[in-house]
């Protein structure tokens, strides 16, 4: 009877044991981050502000970041995403020209969290998160800004002839969304006005491509060059400081590169847009395979004339935000080309 006692005893200990030691539940890991890009930085565009929100997420919760840069190199676009993977807990990643081996890195690795940047991706596992933006809306506003600039001779060296100009990077759909906006944004000021393009064929990184690109545009009489065409379009902003005329920059403010000749940027907030989907990682409100999107209402895509030198009248300004909260309001409908 004793001995059936201490037995008895001895099994409600270890129960009581193993009622204590219930299992923990713990979400995903996020404390290593990739930021995987397929060009490289030192644009002052579009991948600089990626690594801008990328450094802000490292100061504010302390996680181990890494940037690998491809450099427009197909034979780095596997090896790179194979290490990012490897290394990381998060992948932010900017996949043009290796999606299909993001799609099957993402099916291979489905506990690891990609966040893929200004595409939609989409994997079997439903694994991959998108960013969209809307960049029709900022690009249409960029367009607004050069038809009222090129019809307003008060504003100097503003030719009588009604041209505008765009250099763009490459034929690609996300760039020729911008292309076509700005063309629409152009013309919903002033039907007549001319613009004239020059397609470049993949050319990212060369300034001096860039340059003689705007050139050309500006000896068509264009009085303002919109450039969609990351470091390359860097040229374009000294073409209209070496003529006296005008530029729209693209991705991040850039109208203090060359002030007095940049007009306006069309801005995307690619840093804003990390630091907004790594929130949601760390508060665990992040949703694997969503499509999200940003436009003028998130303030994530926009077009600022803010400048040390600001060559722009307050009536274009005004007209301007008008434009602007016509799209936000829903009032004018502006057309997406993707």
């Amino acid at each position: 009877m004793k001995r059936m006692l201490c037995m008895l005893l001895a099994l409600m200990i270890i129960s009581m044991s193993f009622a204590g030691c219930k299992p923990t539940v713990t979400g995903p890991k996020t404390d290593k981050v990739v930021y995987l890009i397929n060009g490289a930085l030192g644009d002052n565009a579009f991948y600089d502000s990626g690594q801008k929100g990328i450094d802000n997420i490292k100061a504010q919760y302390g996680v181990e970041t890494s940037t690998i840069e491809c450099n427009f190199d197909a034979g780095k676009y596997e090896p790179g995403l194979e290490a990012a993977t490897q290394y990381s807990d998060v992948v932010f990643v900017i996949s043009y020209a290796f999606e299909d081996n993001l799609k099957a890195m993402a099916d291979k690795y489905p506990d690891k969290i990609f966040v893929n940047i200004d595409t939609i991706v989409e994997n079997s596992k439903s694994t991959i998160t998108s960013i969209k933006y809307i960049e029709e809306e900022s690009a249409f506003l960029a367009g607004v800004c050069a038809g009222l600039t090129t019809t307003d001779m008060s504003i100097k060296n503003v030719n009588a002839d009604k041209v505008v100009g765009v250099v763009a990077a490459a034929d690609d759909p996300v760039v020729m969304a911008f292309v076509k906006a700005y063309e629409d944004g152009v013309h919903y000021i002033d039907k007549t006005i001319k613009i004239e393009r020059v397609v470049l064929a993949g050319i990212w990184d060369d300034p001096a491509k860039g340059k003689q690109a705007a050139l050309s545009l500006y000896d068509k009489k264009c009085d303002v060059v919109f450039q969609v065409a990351a470091a390359t379009g860097l040229g374009v902003l000294q073409a209209a400081k070496e003529r006296g005329l005008y530029a729209i920059g693209v991705d991040t403010n850039q109208n203090d590169i060359e002030p007095g000749y940049v007009i306006a940027s069309d801005i995307k907030d690619v840093g804003k847009t990390i630091e907004d989907v790594y929130k949601t990682i760390k508060d665990g409100t992040y949703k694997p395979g969503q499509v999200i999107k940003y436009g003028l209402k998130t303030g994530t895509v926009d077009l600022v004339t803010e400048a040390t030198v600001q060559v722009l009248p307050q009536s274009i300004i005004d007209r301007i935000g008008a434009v602007r909260q016509q799209i936000v309001d829903g009032t004018l409908a502006v057309t997406k080309y993707q």
